[in-house]
């Protein structure tokens, strides 16, 4: 059933949009840390894209996108009023949140932070002290800055050329705040696998549970592929029907980053006869 584009926003302009959709069945049922699966046109593949927020008063799901590959260069081409094929959800499980004795530290980078704001509100609803800590190459790369200061008391921010916040990594603020507060009762992370894994490896001396999102190896989004096997704690997991969040200090790292390039060259050539063959309308 098509689900009405109800407003565009570009957050980075040829590179990150965010939707606004009419999805009131999904927004009723959507918990932070869900995804939802949608196909752009008929002959297109199924893609996962986290949820960034639900209102269910108003019927609808905010999603955010890089525009990295065919599919997500096919959804930048629509706009408001335009018609997305299929979306189908809320998949995955929910993010567990409940309250905590100490404050929960919200890590995001890239469209990362998107998904991020959706858990961080989560927390905040449920009464937890929420800090968040978002990360750029510059403050024009910023997303959510505004969204998350909204209700966050604390939004601290890393870039790597000091344009806005502290220049360098958001690990750097993090350990900073670990050092300083040992209260801290959960850091949840989601953006780039690397940033991920150097969040997990930073929190692992605090013994601070750590939580990282691999929504970013799912592919056919209801377990029936095997794409997105990961291996926690020595064993095997499905990413889309088993997470995507998992416990940072068990995700072997390594191997994930491996298979997250398995089709690397299939899919720059499927975004390259895209391009080559696309017509834009868009000015229209």
């Amino acid at each position: 059933m098509p689900s009405r584009i109800l407003r565009k926003r570009k957050l980075i302009p040829g590179a990150t949009s965010e939707l606004v959709i009419s999805a009131p069945h999904i927004a009723a049922k959507a918990k932070p840390g869900n995804f939802v699966i949608l196909r752009v046109w008929e002959d297109g593949e199924r893609i996962p894209l986290t949820i960034a927020d639900a209102d269910p008063d108003a019927g609808t799901i905010t999603l955010v996108y890089l525009v990295m590959g065919k599919t997500t260069a096919h959804l930048e081409t629509l706009d408001a009023g335009d018609d997305i094929l299929d979306l189908c959800g809320p998949l995955g499980k929910a993010t567990e949140i409940h309250k905590l004795d100490g404050p929960v530290i919200c890590v995001g980078g890239g469209t990362g932070i998107a998904a991020m704001h959706h858990i961080a509100k989560g927390h905040h609803m449920a009464g937890n002290q929420v800090v968040t800590i978002i990360g750029a190459r510059c403050e024009d790369l910023l997303l959510f800055h505004d969204e998350l200061c909204s209700f966050c008391p604390e939004v601290l921010v890393a870039t790597n050329d000091g344009s806005c916040g502290r220049q360098g990594l958001v690990t750097d603020l993090l350990v900073e705040r670990l050092e300083n507060d040992k209260t801290v009762a959960e850091v949840v992370a989601i953006g780039p696998v690397p940033m991920m894994r150097a969040v997990a490896e930073a929190t692992k001396p605090f013994g601070v549970k750590t939580t990282v999102s691999l929504n970013s190896i799912m592919v056919d989004g209801i377990g029936m592929c095997g794409a997105c096997r990961v291996s926690v704690g020595g064993q095997t997991r499905f990413a889309c029907v088993d997470g995507p969040e998992f416990d940072g200090h068990a995700v072997d790292f390594t191997e994930l980053a491996a298979r997250l390039t398995a089709f690397k060259d299939q899919e720059r050539l499927s975004y390259e006869e895209f391009k080559k063959s696309h017509v834009c309308n868009c000015s229209k």
